[in-house]
């Protein structure tokens, strides 16, 4: 049976552009791709899992519709659409055109009417219809032939709605009576009034009652009191608002259903496009690794290919509708010649360069030589794995010279590769000469795993390039690509791809490997050259020279020490939540007054919002299901015990399931210790990121939470040793004070006066012996989240009050502390004036979207600006601490050692002889790392655990 499937284009770009509007997709020329990552996902998930016979991507003009005609509020309120956005429109028609894929656009009809016509259509011949949208309106044109196709997020799967799921969503016996609770309900998105004082479930009553809403006007007398007032008096709204809601299945498309088969794709045109909006992982996905391979189409040929699909669709009148101008690819590389399709990257194949093979003793001497006598130097280590403890070397690479490199192969076997390696040492521990490489932190801790330290600057062409474009990408394929215009060979050319059939990287043909490896190495040595100046350029060198790159072998040194772990405890600790969340789970039986699935969303909200009834106006997912999320409920934690009992349940399910039964299985088999792997590059603000295991969520609000600390410990293995924690005291709070230069603030600090009493004082206007301890939360909750853009209603959800209180604490607050509100005013201010902020050490983060028309992504940036400057200058104090630490330990000989680093916090192995020196020097090194204008305090505790410690 021929499947039709009928894309709302506009519908996925929004839902694709939002899904990444925390970490926007940025390709290297500063564009938001993300809309267009987004769709072209669903795209080709949709075109691989669901095989359709026909498709079709339907979109709105500008031009006014009848709606607009018969009611000109109609979506007169909403915001701009996003610049993104409308950047992404003509590209995805365009990709659509090299997909062979029709775009459907009618003037004076709305995408939705298009898709309801052809619908119809399509179910009258025989087809099998699916509508590929997020929005809730076409559940109207459900039936048995006809579905809804909602696109999964996060990796969840698709989700098919047909007649028995919108029966049941809705509460209808016919899909069509969904208009009718839209025509009540009304829609804010669309401007669609309905009536005052009905919302989705008295509209839902409603309907079941009557049937439709001409019926219902019909019989108001049935109605009492202000409902039955309202009906009669918007009753012409009523009517109004169902009509405007009403999809128009005959809308005059002049397409028939048989041109809209879906055709080979043009592959040089995607091809082209891929490249373009470098969407490497989608051109791998279609056409394997080397898709960007030879790739040199000519322009003519390309016009041609992607205007077949005009030639091809021809509509039925002589107002066809209009089939969008794929456009003319451009020219790429530095041609200016117009048969050329961009980029043409030049590969190892095509560019003249001297790699060499070095296997012995002689070749190795010789080798020697020549980098002892450079003053810096690129180089990359080969393995057989991606774990530092258990990879086997294979070799070194080196280069200094553009288009020039060797690699050095390593016997297999260790004692020989130690050997091998020994001859290096005296270059790698030169503390003069500079060492390049891309990713070094890997490089140096396969060194390290092998018993050499790499001493002497580093220059690490990652990090550099993290902090000149910290929104785009930072691997070394795409920066060559970007700035060289080089593509390197993949590593599927010398081991395949994945899958069991894949090959160890110790099976690798030599010669391969020899290009393979060597070509890094230089490639590393190249981006060193282009970005030196473009970190000055930036203004980003004392944050790389002095933040970062001295990092570099601190988080070496802490990955190699890992932590240990007292499995026994965290195997006691897991029974303990196991008896907990069966109490937990008992309780809220017993409190709901019968046994449901707390795991499912959708029975919890039936239980607290239909049977318990504990919020007036409960939040509602774009499915209409009932939000039940944890802020959701913080939100609910006083208005009934249940709520209390779920949010226990929860937290032991997530803390027994994400630490306590996962960490044992971190344990290395080689070490006993747990290792987790810190990211200088993953984070816009400078923040350092943990992985596998994530360490940096450990939790510490809750009683529970903390219990997990108890299993961090010190090695039982070494004697006199005890954790050492050191941590920060309120130091975002300190650098708002610093950075606003408020006097309030800072007066606080300099006094040692606890700075959310001292808060609380001035806010509810009472001397600081009378705060109360709930005066000072609300204070607390106020001084954490004013300077990050907090609402009256954002802070009356978490303090359980008012929007009125909330209000008032906040203008109170502003009023005592004028100083952080002109920071605030003037940091955005400057933002928009220089399109991005920056910390204290000069640290930026570029905030385009400041002067966004679309209200909700502007005010994101906005918190952004506000934001960036206080947790980056805390992110770069820590850095600088750490490295200031390791270099006093280092220098003093001292036994104890940094582990881990938790935001504000630092974790040692300290041994206890040396507490009074290490004390004294973390104290100096955490104080120091960066002057502000208020006193820096130091928190600093032992015990037998981390828990006790901190």
């Amino acid at each position: 049976m021929p499947k039709l499937f009928l894309l709302d284009g506009m519908a996925l770009l929004y839902r694709a552009h939002f899904a990444f509007i925390t970490r926007p997709i940025m390709n290297s020329k500063g564009l938001n791709t993300s809309a267009l990552f987004g769709f072209t996902n669903t795209l080709l998930d949709l075109l691989n899992k669901q095989q359709p016979s026909h498709l079709a991507v339907a979109f709105d003009t500008h031009a006014p519709t009848a709606r607009h005609i018969a009611f000109p509020a109609y979506k007169a309120q909403r915001e701009e659409t996003p610049e993104d956005i409308l950047i992404a429109v003509p590209k995805i028609k365009e990709l659509l055109a090299a997909f062979n894929i029709p775009v459907l656009e009618l003037d004076g009809f709305e995408a939705d009417d298009i898709i309801g016509t052809l619908a119809r259509r399509a179910e009258r011949e025989g087809f099998t219809t699916y509508m590929v949208t997020p929005d809730k309106d076409f559940a109207q044109l459900v039936d048995e032939k006809t579905f809804i196709y909602k696109p999964g997020r996060q990796g969840d799967s698709a989700e098919i709605l047909g007649l028995k799921e919108i029966r049941e969503k809705w509460g209808i016996s016919n899909p069509s009576q969904v208009i009718d609770i839209l025509g009540l309900w009304g829609d804010a998105s669309d401007n669609i009034p309905g009536v005052p004082g009905v919302g989705e479930k008295t509209a839902q009553k409603l309907i079941a009652e009557f049937g439709s809403v001409e019926n219902l006007l019909a019989n108001t007398g049935k109605l009492k009191g202000k409902q039955k007032e309202n009906f009669e008096k918007f009753a012409e709204q009523a009517r109004i608002s169902k009509e405007l809601a009403t999809i128009n299945c005959k809308s005059p498309i002049p397409v028939s259903i048989e041109k809209l088969v879906l055709r080979p794709k043009n592959e040089a045109a995607l091809k082209s496009l891929f490249i373009e909006l470098e969407f490497n992982a989608f051109g791998k996905r279609l056409f394997g690794e080397n898709f960007k391979a030879g790739h040199a189409a000519k322009t003519q040929e390309a016009r041609e290919q992607t205007s077949r699909v005009s030639d091809d669709f021809q509509l039925e009148s002589e107002s066809d509708l209009p089939v969008p101008d794929p456009g003319q690819p451009e020219t790429g590389g530095s041609s200016e010649e117009a048969g050329e399709v961009r980029p043409n990257f030049r590969t190892i194949r095509d560019v003249p360069h001297e790699y060499k093979s070095i296997t012995t003793q002689g070749e190795r001497r010789e080798l020697l030589a020549l980098l002892k006598e450079q003053p810096v130097f690129a180089f990359d280590t080969e393995t057989s794995g991606l774990d530092p403890r258990e990879a086997i070397l294979i070799g070194i690479s080196f280069s200094f010279q553009a288009g020039t490199g060797c690699f050095v192969h390593f016997p297999e076997k260790r004692p020989n590769a130690l050997a091998v390696l020994e001859e290096f040492r005296g270059l790698f521990e030169n503390s003069e000469t500079e060492k390049a490489g891309h990713n070094l932190k890997f490089d140096l801790s396969i060194l390290s795993a092998y018993g050499l330290q790499v001493q002497g600057p580093l220059f690490d062409t990652m990090i550099a390039h993290a902090l000149i474009e910290p929104e785009q990408r930072h691997n070394l394929n795409a920066l060559s690509e970007i700035y060289l215009g080089y593509s390197p060979v993949p590593i599927t050319a010398l081991i395949g791809e994945k899958g069991e059939q894949q090959k160890s990287m110790l099976d690798a043909d030599k010669e391969a490997l020899t290009e393979y490896a060597a070509e890094d190495a230089d490639i590393a040595w190249q981006l060193r050259e282009k970005f030196i100046p473009l970190l000055k350029q930036s203004g980003q060198e004392k944050v790389f020279y002095q933040v970062e790159a001295p990092l570099i072998p601190v988080l070496v040194s802490m990955e190699a020490a890992g932590v240990a772990i007292d499995i026994f405890a965290l195997e006691e600790f897991s029974q303990k939540l196991a008896v907990e969340m069966d109490r937990a789970t008992q309780d809220v039986y017993k409190l709901a007054g019968h046994e449901f699935n707390l795991n499912s969303p959708k029975q919890l909200g039936v239980v607290l919002f239909d049977e318990l009834k504990i919020a007036e106006k409960p939040k509602k997912t774009k499915t209409g299901q009932y939000t039940t999320n944890e802020q959701v409920l913080l939100s609910l934690s006083g208005q009934h015990k249940i709520v209390e009992r779920l949010l226990d349940y929860r937290e032991a399910t997530k803390l027994k399931s994400t630490y306590v039964d996962a960490l044992p299985n971190a344990v290395s088999p080689r070490t006993g210790r747990v290792h987790t792997t810190y990211s200088q590059a993953a984070t816009s603000t400078g923040r350092l990121a943990s992985a596998n295991p994530n360490l940096q969520n450990i939790p510490i609000r809750t009683d529970m939470g903390r219990e997990i600390r108890k299993a961090f410990i010190s090695d039982p293995r070494l004697k006199d040793f005890i954790i050492l924690s050191a941590d920060y005291s309120q130091i975002e709070l300190r650098i708002i004070a610093a950075l606003s230069g408020d006097k309030g603030m800072i007066s606080a600090f300099e006094k040692k006066i606890d700075i959310h009493s001292a808060t609380a004082a001035r806010v509810f206007g009472v001397e600081l012996d009378q705060v109360s301890g709930d005066m000072r939360r609300k204070a607390k909750m106020v001084n954490f989240g004013i300077a990050y853009g907090i609402s009256a209603f954002g802070l009356a959800q978490r303090l359980g009050i008012s929007r009125t209180e909330a209000g008032e604490i906040i203008s109170q607050y502003n009023r005592q502390f004028p100083g952080v509100q002109t920071y605030m005013d003037e940091t955005i201010e400057f933002c928009r004036k220089n399109g991005f902020v920056e910390t204290i050490t000069g640290r930026r983060r570029y905030l385009r979207d400041i002067h966004s028309a679309n209200a909700t992504i502007r005010n994101a940036a906005e918190r952004n600006a506000i934001n960036m400057p206080i947790q980056g200058t805390a992110a770069d104090m820590i850095k600088m601490a750490m490295a200031g630490i390791s270099r006093e330990f280092r220098e003093r000989n001292l036994k104890s050692r940094m582990l881990l680093q938790v935001h504000d916090e630092l974790v040692f192995e300290l041994q206890r002889s040396e507490e009074a020196e290490v004390r004294e020097r973390l104290e100096h090194c955490m104080k120091t790392a960066i002057t502000l204008a208020v006193p820096i305090e130091v928190e600093i505790g032992t015990g037998k655990n981390w828990l006790e410690a901190h």
